[in-house]
């Protein structure tokens, strides 16, 4: 596909980078060259094929250039999270025997030293601000083009995709050519891209690119698709570049789709938005940007049910994606109108299943072909063909899949009572001040739930805020198994990040360190009162 497209659409406009909310293009002939020039000086190295090359850096368009040279030159990406903390960071390129690394900006460069083996040499892209030993704009201005155009074998091995290591040491996923060329044409067309040269896709970066979604969604899609493709250049500019770019295409975390809704609540009190027909909601679409996007996704956690049907109801289609590292074709999708909390239906060519112990299995020709250098733990979740993914589900009478949560993550009471504690997350999604939560209560009589508060609820009055929390608690708890009935509210005073070790490079919470780290609160405060603050 990059030949195809390097041949016949060569000045078609296909990279975007921001810079102060100005977009810096490059066409398919620029990124084409700087491809090729980079891939002869990996080719200079002289390392045997296959060899693995690491990609530390935010997304940006040297990511694709650097990922797309890789591939030319026979190796193999190791992409880590921008970020990656430093134990695992070296874990995964002494793990994966990366003979060099690719650097831009990225979380931990103060420790770029403790993350990156002695022997592995670095090369600076867009934003990197640590020494290293050649920069990638040299090597574009110096190098001549790699001439030939290889065609890889399917089963030659294109990346190692490192899990985020919720519980334990990163593993890495194998992915070959050959699973991308089967199921991307798939996706392309469940993804509804337009590929007509008259009217292109516009695609919007801003999720790892070391995750599988924003690798399959964006970058594997842009090369089979032809859209143009923006780069955000970070947080704080992104509402305005959402509303600049009018992505046809958008995926987001339920934290995002979250921090959405509150802002359009800040303005618009629910009382408001209840009277609001058709004109109003056409004003939310436009202000977030997705008033042209035919496919809006959601993913890799639960999306409170509330929030899902608000963005239904603002004529904003918020599908379920179900997928992970493991399988790059998704194991279930939302199709037609989506069903707030439904994960959907498996899409052609997957097939999924549910043991009697009621896990989620599923096989596609997607598949990964194992863990890097862990057959055991290969053996354990491939099983004749099937991935056993660790998730509880059940398909209702239409055939569509419901997920539970982790079978891991379930707890069991003081009582002997089994509770799935993001299913008790959820109920709280909607509940206005929360920016982040979690139940436990393995052990304990009853659950309880950590919170900690949005900015504006911080800068509020305690006592109001109490009787709110107190009240939602009630209507929460009046709906619920007297077993599952949250006892008490702890608000925390920090938040849960990537830098302080309790969420994974996927936003995911590491439960068990979030527990221990809270837990000298929790016993202190048990009989306390419904809401305890930290």
């Amino acid at each position: 596909m990059f030949y195809h497209w390097e041949s016949t659409a060569p000045d078609d406009n296909f990279l975007r980078q921001a810079n102060n909310l100005h977009w810096h293009e490059y066409t398919w002939r620029q990124i084409a060259q700087q491809v090729r020039n980079l891939a002869s000086f990996i080719a200079e190295r002289g390392y045997p094929p296959g060899s693995r090359i690491g990609l530390l850096s935010c997304n940006s368009v040297d990511w694709f250039v650097v990922d797309l040279a890789i591939m030319l030159s026979g190796h193999v990406s190791v992409p880590l999270f921008p970020g990656q903390d430093v134990e695992s960071g070296r874990y995964i390129l002494e793990h994966s025997e990366a003979q060099l690394v690719f650097l831009g900006r990225f979380n931990r460069a103060v420790d770029v030293d403790a993350m990156i083996p002695p022997s592995v040499k670095r090369v600076a892209m867009r934003g990197c601000s640590v020494s290293c030993d050649f920069r990638l704009t040299d090597i574009i201005a110096s190098y001549p083009p790699f001439a030939e155009s290889p065609i890889p074998g399917q089963d030659e091995l294109l990346t190692l995709l490192y899990t985020p290591g919720t519980t334990g040491r990163p593993k890495g996923v194998m992915h070959t050519h050959g699973n991308l060329a089967r199921v991307m044409p798939r996706v392309m067309t469940l993804m509804q891209q337009p590929s007509r040269p008259s009217q292109r896709g516009r695609l919007y970066s801003y999720l790892p690119l070391s995750h599988a979604a924003e690798r399959i969604m964006i970058e594997m899609l842009a090369l089979y698709t032809n859209p143009t493709v923006s780069f955000s250049e970070g947080s704080a500019s992104r509402a305005d570049e959402l509303r600049s770019v009018k992505p046809t295409l958008f995926l987001a975390s339920p934290r995002l789709w979250l921090r959405f809704k509150q802002a359009i609540d800040a303005h618009f009190p629910p009382e408001v938005q209840a009277t609001f027909g058709e004109e109003e909601k056409a004003f939310v679409r436009a202000h977030l940007g997705l008033d042209q996007a035919r496919v809006v996704l959601t993913g890799s956690a639960p999306t409170p049910k509330d929030v899902q049907q608000w963005f239904i109801d603002m004529g904003i289609l918020l599908r379920d994606c179900y997928a992970m590292t493991e399988n790059i074709d998704g194991a279930s999708y939302s199709d037609g109108t989506p069903e707030p909390g439904c994960a959907g239906k498996p899409p052609e060519g997957v097939a999924v299943k549910i043991t009697d112990d009621g896990e989620v299995c599923f096989k596609s020709d997607g598949l990964m072909t194992g863990y890097y250098k862990d057959p055991e733990k290969s053996a354990e979740v491939l099983v004749d063909g099937w991935y056993h993914t660790g998730d509880s589900g059940r398909f209702d009478k239409n055939g569509n899949l419901w997920l539970g949560g982790r079978i891991s993550e379930v707890f069991k009471t003081s009582k002997g009572k089994f509770v799935r504690p993001t299913e008790l997350e959820d109920r709280f999604g909607a509940v206005p001040h929360i920016a982040q939560k979690m139940a436990l209560g393995h052990g304990r009589d009853y659950p309880v739930m950590l919170l900690n508060l949005t900015e504006q609820a911080r800068a509020g009055k305690r006592t109001a805020l109490k009787r709110e929390l107190e009240r939602a608690l009630d209507e929460i708890n009046a709906e619920l198994p007297e077993h599952e009935r949250i006892a008490q509210l702890f608000i925390i005073r920090g938040e849960w990040s990537i830098e302080n070790g309790l969420l994974t490079p996927t936003m995911t919470l590491k439960r068990h360190d979030i527990e221990s780290v809270h837990a000298e609160l929790i016993n202190a405060g048990v009989g306390a009162g419904r809401v305890v603050w930290e």
